[in-house]
């Protein structure tokens, strides 16, 4: 399965394997068990520290990564290719003793949790935004004796996937009960299990300095502003809800300036270390809830945390990004996640031989459509407008598949369901005024951005859209407070525009800084 180039890089990194480690497969005599069996010889003639065995788990194919001779293992459920490779590679690594970067603090945190908790994680091969939640899960079950995993992919447990109504990735179950849903990370996952870690992360924020600057955001914007800001020398600190923002929910990234291909999760995992690279005070996990602005020019301003936590600064970088934007229309947010979903790349392939539909005309929403049209039965496309608004090439493409049909001029008027899934949606025919209903089992809702700005109404001006208001410095209503990206009136929200205005929001704060009369200045030395 593996070309020679691929088969090379695996060699390489399993020279870090420490301690012998068993390949335990449980196969049938279906196609996938001889392809995970294919896959499993391959890579144990890489290495003298890896046996192949035979075993009989009730999930086939599935194999076991167990250190040998102890009870330290992680299992996968079909094969973990796509984006879970990298997962399989760390999983080989890390039950082999080769030792995880993640820090020290949060590595014994894992170790010291108390209970037995049996992780069940449902995944698909073109989900990025899985192999995160299967790395940490896994890297759990390495570091603590009582935690178990198991990552299924979810295209070939379908029955699994039916009987548990999962129906979007990732879909993560503890003990038999759904946990969660969507990309988390481990700090996330073990905050949810040491109920006591978030008392003790607010204290450790509130005891915190005044910063210089205070970035709010942790996407491409927020990272581009603590990086200027800390370049300059000055006290710097950045707090996040999740680093990385929207990127980490997009796939294909190919209008990056130099670089010719990425990806989302990558970018964002590059932008994280960049930051750390320079002295930040880096917050992950961290939702802002208010902004209160300094009464007095040079004065602090503040920011509240959910946490309970406040953090000072003499100027705040507002960066936080946009969300997708909802229909909101009766039954969405009753199915979401039970047919209604956001994400085509990666919860498309549960809804093989399925009928679904797509919202929205534009770019996202017909390049969906076209993904769609390669997995499912059959796909729908719903566009307000009397056209489409996607690129001409696009459009073509879309016109070409057979399994496809456009409805414009349509607005959708509620999605319904039996109670557990969604079984259909209903539309207004804008040009007569009819309501029409269409059975299907999947929507995939791609309609555009709303900005993440509720929470700064009443601090700052904000567009008719939500928008926050920019000069030409990136400096909102409020001296001192700067924001930049998504969230602003700045037009055109791409990954290149959201760098170029962080940088010049963390410029635009330290010309400020710079000008406060001698005895306000407290800037880093």
């Amino acid at each position: 399965m593996l070309d020679a180039n691929l088969r090379q890089q695996l060699q390489a990194y399993m020279a870090n394997i420490r301690e012998p480690i068993e390949l335990v497969m449980s196969l049938d005599e279906g196609a996938k068990s001889a392809e995970l069996k294919g896959l499993l010889e391959e890579i144990a003639s890489l290495s003298d520290k890896v046996d192949l065995l035979v075993g009989d788990d009730a999930r086939k194919p599935s194999f076991l990564i167990r250190r040998k001779g102890t009870d330290i293992a992680v299992r996968f459920a079909g094969i973990p290719m796509g984006h879970e490779f990298t997962s399989l590679v760390l999983a080989l690594l890390q039950v082999g003793g080769h030792p995880s970067k993640a820090a020290q603090e949060l590595i014994e945190q894992v170790r010291n949790l108390d209970g037995d908790f049996e992780f069940e994680t449902y995944f698909s091969l073109s989900c990025q935004n899985c192999p995160d939640v299967v790395q940490a899960l896994n890297l759990m079950a390495v570091l603590n004796p009582r935690i178990k995993h198991t990552a299924i992919d979810g295209a070939l447990f379908q029955d699994e996937v039916s009987a548990r109504k999962v129906m979007a990735v990732p879909t993560i179950f503890l003990n038999g009960e759904t946990f969660g849903q969507g990309r988390m990370e481990l700090e996330q996952i073990v905050a949810r299990i040491d109920t006591a870690a978030e008392a003790r992360t607010a204290a450790r924020i509130a005891a915190k300095e005044p910063f210089d600057v205070l970035v709010v955001g942790g996407g491409p914007a927020g990272a581009a502003s603590a990086i200027y800001a800390a370049r300059k020398g000055i006290r710097t600190g950045i707090a996040a809800e999740r680093f990385g923002g929207q990127v980490l929910d997009t796939m294909a990234i190919e209008n990056f300036i130099s670089v010719p291909h990425t990806e989302g999760p990558k970018l964002a995992a590059q932008l994280e270390q960049h930051v750390k690279d320079y002295d930040v005070d880096v917050m992950n996990l961290q939702r802002a809830e208010t902004l209160i602005p300094a009464r007095t020019e040079g004065g602090l301003h503040e920011v509240k945390l959910a946490s309970g936590a406040s953090l000072k600064a003499r100027t705040v970088i507002l960066s936080t990004g946009a969300r997708w934007r909802q229909m909101n229309v009766p039954g969405e947010d009753e199915y979401r996640n039970k047919g209604v979903t956001y994400c085509p790349h990666c919860d498309g392939p549960l809804f093989k031989g399925k009928r679904v539909a797509v919202i929205g005309g534009g770019n996202s929403g017909v390049e969906a459509a076209i993904d769609l049209a390669g997995i499912v039965a059959h796909v729908t496309l719903i566009e307000y407008d009397s056209q489409l608004r996607a690129d001409a090439v696009l459009q073509r493409k879309l016109a070409s598949l057979p399994n496809v049909k456009v409805i414009t001029s349509a607005l959708t008027t509620e999605v319904r369901g039996d109670g557990e899934k969604l079984t259909s949606l209903t539309y207004k025919d804008r040009n007569h005024d009819t309501v029409h209903e269409i059975a299907l089992e999947g929507i995939f809702v791609q309609i555009g951005l709303v900005p993440n700005t509720e929470w700064l109404k009443d601090a700052i001006a904000l567009s008719n859209r939500g928008e926050i208001e920019v000069d030409h410095r990136g400096e909102t209503s409020q001296r001192g407070i700067f924001a930049a990206g998504d969230c602003t009136t700045v037009p055109y929200k791409q990954i290149v525009i959201a760098m170029g205005e962080g940088s010049k929001a963390a410029l635009s704060a330290f010309d400020y800084l710079i000008r406060l009369p001698a005895e306000q200045d407290t800037l880093a030395a």
